[in-house]
């Protein structure tokens, strides 16, 4: 009996189960809608790595040491002159024929000793020409090459000397001030009669030199007051300026 009771069990227990019945309106959780995630924002590209630093090239100087120091010696004008002249292209001896340069040292006349006279001007200037130039004669605005001695009379000490191996010569733009190292007036008066080549000995009065004030030059250097100067002045280099 206990055995047909189990195998008679009631009919329920040998159906399989049932799913249960989900009305239209009910979503089982599994279906639910997935919600799409947002795509990732592109990403910008990145920056490219930063080109390793260049030190600044240090431009040549595009002239001589002449273009490098008359704006730092004789002042704005006289930079801008030396830029006018390269402005036009080249200075005067630049663009000389070969005729011409010649002419300048064949004209360019050493006086013999004997020959040697010295010239008095009105201003208490005097002179001795050593050499006549056989080049240009420098015009206001016009670049001067020189070489330069120059002492206080009575003494040994040069507190100016361009002359020699491995020294560089004056530059100045006539007319311009101030003037360069060892420079006064009376330099640039006897200038103006000189030409390209010319050399000669020059005594300069106080008055036209550095005053009863005298001069610090600078690195012990002094002028005394009201000291007549004593110089050898040779022109090297006449460049017209452009008209």
């Amino acid at each position: 009996m206990a055995m047909a009771s189990i195998l008679g069990s009631p009919p329920f227990l040998a159906r399989p189960p049932t799913k249960p019945q989900l009305s239209c309106s009910q979503t089982p959780r599994s279906q639910q809608p997935i919600r799409s995630q947002p795509e990732p924002s592109a990403q910008p590209p990145s920056p490219p790595p930063p080109k390793p630093q260049q030190k600044p090239k240090v431009a040549a100087e595009s002239t001589d040491w002449i273009a490098s120091g008359l704006t730092r010696r004789f002042g704005l004008g006289a930079g801008l002159a030396w830029v006018g002249f390269l402005a036009v292209g080249v200075v005067s001896e630049q663009i000389k024929t070969r005729l011409e340069v010649s002419r300048e040292q064949a004209n360019t006349k050493v006086v013999e000793k004997e020959e040697e006279e010295e010239v008095v001007l009105p201003n208490g200037i005097r002179y001795t020409e050593l050499r006549v130039g056989g080049g240009a004669s420098p015009r206001p605005g016009d670049l001067v090459v020189i070489d330069l001695q120059g002492r206080a009379e009575g003494s040994s000490d040069a507190f100016v000397d361009t002359f020699g191996e491995g020294k560089r010569p004056l530059a100045l733009v006539m007319g311009s001030r101030p003037y360069t190292k060892g420079m006064c007036e009376g330099v640039e008066y006897v200038l103006r009669s000189m030409k390209a080549g010319g050399k000669r000995r020059v005594t300069v009065p106080p008055a036209l030199g550095f005053g009863d004030d005298g001069a610090d030059l600078g690195a012990g250097v002094r002028i005394p007051a009201s000291a007549t100067l004593e110089f050898i002045v040779q022109v090297d280099k006449v460049s017209i300026a452009p008209s």
